[in-house]
């Protein structure tokens, strides 16, 4: 007898909480670390930034929905980050975003549901769509846009505005030529994975 798996989900959604022992993904009980072996998992940069991000993103769904975009999905982000302001076609989305076209499509969906982005039909070629936003997008845009400056506000109030800048300016000298927005690279052998 064969068993049958459900399909994974293309897109995940992460749920807003604060981060407490017993829930931060590293979490282990009380008073055990790490052993030695394992230390270097759970301090290497990759993971210092992993954590940094899903943090700082954390924290800008949780001010829009303070700002009333509750229904604001850290996947609705990967989209709208990507998207140009007069708009971009679904396979470029898909590329920029480390996606496939088929994941996009369905994020394209879900955020279409619910009012942020429409379909158009591509002048320069009738076979392709233009994703854009809609009027509710643009304002969805200026609340995640205040989102964003808030959370960054609040990074350099806790870490000290001399070591914000430090990062900051590390990170753009280590990820230059790997913005995909500017067209750089999007993988180290090219290819859109993230």
């Amino acid at each position: 007898m064969s068993s049958t798996r459900k399909p994974r989900p293309a897109i995940a959604h992460r749920t807003v909480r604060k981060a407490s022992p017993s829930t931060a993904p590293d979490a282990k009980p009380a008073g055990i670390a790490p052993s030695p072996a394992d230390q270097w998992r759970h301090d290497n940069i990759g993971r210092l930034l992993n954590n940094a991000v899903r943090r700082f993103e954390d924290r800008v769904l949780e001010l829009m929905a303070d700002g009333g975009y509750h229904d604001a999905r850290i996947s609705h982000v990967h989209l709208t980050r990507n998207l140009d302001l007069e708009g971009t076609r679904a396979t470029e989305l898909a590329i920029r975003a480390g996606m496939t076209k088929q994941a996009m499509g369905e994020l394209v969906d879900q955020c279409a549901a619910i009012g942020l982005v429409e379909r158009i039909a591509d002048p320069a070629d009738g076979r392709a769509k233009i994703i854009r936003f809609t009027r509710r997008g643009v304002e969805w845009l200026n609340v995640f846009r205040n989102a964003v400056d808030q959370a960054e506000q609040e990074m350099r109030d806790e870490i000290g505005g001399t070591r914000h800048d430090v990062l900051r300016n590390a990170l753009k000298l280590y990820g230059s030529g790997h913005d995909t927005l500017t067209g750089g690279t999007r993988g180290t052998n090219g290819s859109n994975r993230r």
